[in-house]
């Protein structure tokens, strides 16, 4: 093989990873939010579609697929058969500029484990992330629903008020580093021996908060608050239309947490772990030698990444069912004047360390 159809292989093999991984994310988080939700409210749960209720979230992928599907009276019905396919390409696409693993060498080429290794790789990443918003806006505005117009509303009053803590956050964290590409940021946390989470507490305290909102989940779930919305921006979908917004919040999270993995925890790497020994240990074993130790390395630092992403998912739903839904002032003014200052003095804090040479 030339060395441009080797570059070629590793990148599709990387992008096949990580589409795999995306597309099981949503039914096994819908798993785990049920029995996780019902554990902390001591009820079963899901458990009669097959051994502890596994099987339920294929039962409710075949409902939606023979769902039918209503478009409202007076809906625009371009737009409104739209937004479901705006909420589901951001999150298939913000994961392409996060790094599966190190550089590998196979047959004697460079394999990056990026998809695009993109030399402006965060802003790319924030950028996609950002265009979830527009399919809930869109919805919300399409559905001839003043409960889905109220949904539409909050959600871009709710954007603004945290996207700039959330963009200066990771600001901060690429600032020491020098570099925009994300595979940098792991390797100046590795050639340091310290993950990020450690001198930059701060800014990962604001990413984390902001994340929560970027993603609309519980306590800042106030685009869709059915408490007073009935759904909020997606009441009026149902079936497939509704699945879709369902299967982007879900890829959102899982972007959002390898994000976070990324930048405050190492991404693929494990402290004292060269994973490029341990490929190799894995190669000379009998039967799994067959596979060269580089492609070995490459699955385990996915592994790792991975498992850092589900953590981070757990995470997710433990707030969920822990604290109460925040009122819409009380989300703006935590937004505004809380966690845009804090992010601000975290970045000031980090260039002055930076200039004095102690990041």
């Amino acid at each position: 093989m030339s060395p441009q159809q080797i570059q070629t292989v590793g990148m599709v093999a990387t992008l096949a990873v990580w589409v795999v991984f995306m597309l099981q994310v949503t039914p096994i988080m819908v798993w785990i939010e049920r029995r996780g939700a019902a554990m902390m409210q001591d009820r079963p749960g899901p458990n009669r579609v097959g051994p502890l209720g596994l099987f339920q979230s294929l039962a409710d992928a075949l409902k939606f697929m023979f769902k039918e599907s209503i478009v409202p009276e007076g809906a625009d019905k371009p737009l409104f058969l739209m937004a479901p396919l705006l909420a589901l390409i951001p999150a298939l696409t913000t994961y392409t500029v996060i790094p599966l693993g190190p550089a590998i060498q196979v047959a004697g080429q460079r394999i990056g484990l990026t998809v695009v290794p993109a030399d402006t790789g965060v802003l790319l990443l924030l950028a996609l992330s950002s265009l979830g918003i527009y399919s809930l806006i869109i919805a919300g505005y399409s559905s001839n629903s003043k409960y889905s117009l109220f949904g539409a509303l909050r959600a871009s009053a709710q954007m603004i008020s945290y996207e700039l803590a959330l963009t200066l956050a990771v600001v901060a964290v690429l600032l020491p580093v020098g570099s925009l590409r994300l595979d940098e940021v792991v390797t100046y946390q590795q050639t340091r021996h310290l993950w990020n989470c450690v001198p930059q507490a701060l800014g990962l305290f604001v990413f984390i908060i902001a994340s929560f909102a970027e993603t609309n989940r519980a306590p800042f779930d106030l685009p869709e608050a059915e408490s007073e919305l009935v759904a909020g921006y997606h009441t009026e979908y149902g079936g497939m239309k509704f699945a879709l917004f369902f299967m982007g919040e879900y890829m959102a999270m899982a972007a959002l947490s390898a994000l976070a993995a990324t930048l405050y925890f190492g991404g693929w790497t494990v402290p004292g772990v060269d994973l490029f020994k341990v490929g190799d240990w894995i190669a000379t074993l009998p039967l799994l030698g067959k596979v060269p130790g580089p492609i070995w390395t490459g699955l385990i630092a996915a592994l790792v990444l991975f498992t850092k992403v589900f953590i981070a998912l757990l995470f997710f739903v433990w707030v969920r069912w822990s604290f109460p839904r925040y009122r819409f002032d009380q989300l703006l003014r935590l937004g505004w004047k809380v966690l845009l200052p804090l992010s601000i003095v975290n970045l000031l804090l980090i260039a002055v360390l930076t200039l004095k040479g102690v990041l």
